[in-house]
């Protein structure tokens, strides 16, 4: 049954643009003003958190905005505090969107003496007071199993596939979607399926954690043009040796979309300086200076995708129902018009 009061929006430090973006789509889908609550959340001395919510939130239907991105535990923090003081002012139900969900690399026991601490957050979520989670992309769907409340994983490759038939339209037909490696290629198939492409993989070895001895090529890309696709890109040293090798296997071009650019230490470097024609990435993090000032990385915004999901989730329609093109594609005709 529809709710009954307004959704409303609370956002933290990780990612203000994002959530003013939010607001701003859901102000037009619903043809009246949507706006963050006002609330302060800052920093003692000490760089202890306190957040007060200045306007009256009982009974609503809250949303917080905060993506648990670097520096990831100061804005886990912020998210567990907003959602106390927000549990503490009886808030109806609150839903904690987190566009990019840190620690989810963590999600089992790869070693022995190692933690789970995707679970640990997953734990520490609930515990504080968050009813329901809507995130992007996870790096493991499993990790929607580490939770006892409703969890909404969006996915970025319906918006990847809309933009690459429009920057791509021309030679569609000469596409080749890249697995980075093994363990991505559900991913990769599932939008090499929407663009109707092949599909190929780069088999890595590794000799220790961060180091990538050999890569191989599975599939022929002799004459193709490349797109690797994958879920984040953090220091992009594999991402840029991939690249490389797929240019030597006979690929014309090689292009990445990624769903969170993470893009630590030298990444922006190692992408400009790389043989990548491009590499797209999301807003779910919100991007540096450095990155929006590279020549070849692309941003595609996720508010529209993301206001739309949150609005399905206060009305109580379909979420699932943003993974196909007759849904999203008009939800983003304003970039992809004519597509």
């Amino acid at each position: 049954m529809p709710a009954m009061t307004e959704p409303k929006l609370i956002a933290g430090n990780a990612n203000r643009p994002l959530a003013a973006a939010i607001a701003r789509r859901m102000s037009m889908h619903r043809g009246m003003n949507v706006a963050p609550v006002d609330a302060r959340v800052e920093r003692f001395n000490d760089q202890e958190i306190f957040v007060e919510v200045y306007e009256n939130v009982r009974g609503e239907d809250m949303f917080i905005i905060q993506p648990t991105s670097n520096p990831a535990n100061d804005n886990l923090m912020e998210l567990l505090i907003m959602t106390d003081a927000l549990k503490r002012s009886s808030a109806a139900r609150i839903t904690a969107v987190i566009p990019y969900f840190g620690y989810a690399r963590q999600d089992r026991r790869a070693k022995a003496r190692t933690p789970i601490s995707a679970k640990l957050v997953a734990n520490l979520l609930t515990e504080a007071g968050v009813d329901r989670v809507l995130t992007l992309d996870l790096h493991a769907a499993q990790i929607q199993g580490f939770f006892d409340i409703p969890v909404d994983n969006l996915y970025a490759a319906p918006v990847f596939a809309l933009d690459i038939r429009h920057h791509f339209r021309d030679r569609l037909n000469d596409l080749m979607v890249i697995s980075p490696d093994v363990g991505g290629v559900a991913r990769a198939r599932e939008l090499a399926q929407r663009i109707n492409a092949p599909l190929a993989i780069v088999d890595k070895r590794r000799e220790k954690p961060g180091e990538v001895a050999e890569m191989t090529v599975i599939g022929d890309v002799t004459g193709k043009t490349c797109i690797i696709v994958d879920d984040m890109c953090d220091t992009a040293g594999t991402l840029c040796k991939a690249a490389q090798v797929l240019t030597e296997h006979g690929a014309t071009e090689v292009h990445a979309y990624i769903s969170h650019g993470v893009m630590s230490g030298p990444a922006v470097e190692r992408v400009q300086n790389s043989v990548m024609k491009s590499l797209v990435i999301t807003d779910s993090i919100e991007p540096t200076d450095k990155v929006k000032g590279a020549s070849n990385i692309r941003i595609v915004p996720m508010a529209p995708m993301f206001a739309q999901a949150i609005l399905n989730i206060w009305n109580g329609t379909s979420v699932s129902s943003l993974f196909e093109v007759d849904t999203l594609g008009p939800i983003y005709e304003g970039l992809y018009a004519g597509d």
